[in-house]
């Protein structure tokens, strides 16, 4: 054979094999129709932990309380034997868990570990709030300073990576809150220090990663340090409204939105609980005109709300009415690409809901996962991801490591 008989001859092989590859790596449309029927994950109405309702309501997520006293009794001595109790018996449920710890509740002693207590130059105060004896923390204290930002590093160490745990909310004064509006208000004694709030929420962004941390609105006042401090406003926390719905919420609540971000919600939750200062508040918070005009819809997206406690709706509304109410939340995603070949796929997706998802959740085809994350995505945008497996009739899912036995993200789509 010649030369030239030799170069075509490897020219015709060449051309074959590219052509091969082509062919096995031609996209073709996968048809594809879904419709998400559930309340997404890490969104919706909140039920407390104790609630009956948890185990048949259309929920994800269920609140409860903590206090340092119920884990610590001896300096250096942490017993997670309540918070195990609570995260086991939620996702138990198929739910998550967002969990608020709190040092000061009305009617109740405060939530100091005994140690500190017993130390002879500590001196908490008790005085009437909401005319009920109230116990309030002694914030002069140097070692209470102390092992409250030990606990919180304790704490993200062992949880923040738990799938049980979806959000935590952190803060001080009456349940957490960030005021004592009916109490001894009293900066450095019966509530930290401008400065003391600071190191705080520094000490909580070195400890948490993964799982986001929200603080009450009310930390936009002049008490507290966030709201005139551009390098904590840069911090990614979250925020929560106790008081979501009531009547004076434009006048009184949403100036402390503004004053914290409004965009916050593009990087950290937002959520809250519907207020108690009206029985009308409970009562028609998911009523078609909400009970001051504003349907909960058109409010949760106004601020972008992934979650709202509402532990007493199941008495006032039907689970339907609940399950839509949640559907109102957080995020929601529609697939509208999606094309394979024998060794690939392509993805397309777009958040149609009002806030992102804040846990990585990934595209997967047949089980492997996208490189890139659905984490962050804004509501209207879409990504498109690139997946390295495919096949003639490939399986799309969303996973996620954060979810719990039973849970899933569902997606819409109606592709041909």
């Amino acid at each position: 054979m010649n030369c030239r008989s030799s170069l075509s001859g490897l020219l015709g092989l060449w051309v074959g094999f590219v052509s091969t590859i082509s062919f096995a790596d031609d996209l073709q449309a996968i048809p594809l129709k879904s419709k998400i029927a559930n309340v997404q994950p890490m969104t919706g109405i909140v039920l407390w932990t104790a609630n009956e309702e948890t185990r048949t309501a259309p929920i994800q997520l269920e609140f409860s309380y903590l206090s340092y006293d119920q884990i610590v009794g001896e300096q250096g001595e942490y017993h997670w034997a309540p918070v195990e109790k609570i995260l086991d018996a939620v996702a138990g449920r198929k739910h998550q868990a967002v969990l608020r710890w709190h040092d000061t509740y009305v009617g109740k002693p405060t939530g100091v570990p005994a140690y500190i207590k017993s130390l002879p130059d500590y001196r908490e105060t008790v005085a009437n709030s909401e005319k009920k004896r109230t116990g309030f923390p002694d914030w002069s204290h140097p070692e209470l300073r102390r092992f409250v930002l030990e606990f919180f590093g304790r704490f993200a160490e062992k949880y923040d990576h738990d799938p049980r745990l979806a959000f935590v909310q952190v803060g001080f004064g009456l349940w957490s809150e960030y005021h004592i509006y009916d109490g001894p208000m009293k900066l450095g004694k019966t509530f930290p220090s401008v400065e003391f709030q600071r190191e705080f929420a520094e000490r909580l962004n070195e400890g948490f990663h993964q799982t986001p941390w929200m603080i009450s609105v009310d930390a936009a006042g002049d008490h507290a340090p966030f709201a005139a401090d551009k390098k904590l406003l840069a911090l990614p926390f979250g925020v929560f409204d106790d008081s979501f719905n009531h009547a004076r919420h434009g006048q009184e609540n949403e100036p402390n939105w503004n004053r914290l971000g409004r965009d916050r919600w593009k990087v950290a939750p937002a959520g809250g609980e519907f207020s108690f200062f009206d029985p009308r508040d409970q009562k028609a918070a998911l009523s078609p005109a909400g009970p001051h005009g504003v349907a909960f819809p058109q409010q949760a997206a106004k601020f972008h709300v992934s979650f709202i406690i509402g532990d007493d709706q199941p008495r006032f509304q039907n689970p339907e009415r609940i399950r839509e109410a949640g559907l109102a939340c957080g995020y929601r995603f529609r697939v509208t690409q999606f094309v394979a070949s024998a060794s690939r796929a392509v993805v397309t997706i777009q958040n149609t809901g009002i806030a992102p998802i804040y846990h990585d959740a990934f595209p997967a085809v047949n089980g492997v996962r996208s490189q890139d994350s659905l984490r962050g995505l804004l509501p209207t945008q879409s990504r498109t991801f690139q997946v390295t497996a495919g096949g003639g009739a490939p399986i799309l899912t969303i996973e996620s490591d954060r979810l719990v036995r039973g849970q899933r993200i569902e997606f819409d789509a109606d592709l041909r």
